[in-house]
């Protein structure tokens, strides 16, 4: 579902798309950065720094991760 008006997506995907391919990777790799502080934020303080980051892997790729 969105509630953007199809002339202001085109406006913003074309402001995005103007910006060098180096810019735009900074800013998703920025995104991403800020996504997974969310994600910790909301994580049980009392689990191991180990258990965090399963549970970190987990909520952003959506599966476990493998052992071996």
């Amino acid at each position: 579902m969105t509630d953007t008006p199809p002339e202001i997506e085109r406006m913003v995907r074309d402001k995005i798309m103007a910006r060098s391919g180096e810019e735009r990777f900074i800013i998703g790799a920025q995104m991403f950065d800020s996504a997974r502080e969310m994600v910790k934020a909301s994580l049980p303080r009392e689990l191991s720094q180990t258990e965090q980051r399963r549970l970190l892997f987990k909520r952003i790729y959506g599966k476990e991760i493998e052992s071996g």
